[in-house]
């Protein structure tokens, strides 16, 4: 069973995202991907998007995976240069196949 967290530190006008996963489950957890990309985070104000991470990204076209061992933790990272001040609503999610693991933060810049 994996369990995520996501931790929001502003400097400036800078964020900076990390996506903690953890197993809390007995078993290994394989997480399958289609390409490079490991995990999206996104932005809102209210219902408006304001900030994808892959956004303008390209991605290495190639097959991945990953396991995550009982009780270990995988972390990814984002780092958001904010074009206006505000409060905004950020959730982290894993993009691998047939996995439902995100988390929310709330920032103010």
């Amino acid at each position: 069973m994996l369990d995520a967290t996501l931790a929001a530190d502003t400097e400036g006008d800078t964020v900076r995202f990390t996506l903690t996963v953890e197993n809390t489950g007995t078993d290994a957890e394989t997480l399958s991907f289609r390409d490079s990309q490991r995990a999206e985070f996104v932005a809102r104000s209210g219902e408006t998007e304001v900030w994808r991470w892959s956004e303008g990204q390209l991605f290495a076209q190639m097959l991945g995976s990953e396991t995550v061992e009982p009780g270990a933790t995988v972390t990814y990272e984002a780092e958001w240069e904010v074009a206006s001040g505000g409060t905004y609503t950020v959730v982290g999610t894993v993009v691998a196949d047939d996995c439902d693991v995100s988390a929310e933060a709330t920032v103010s810049v």
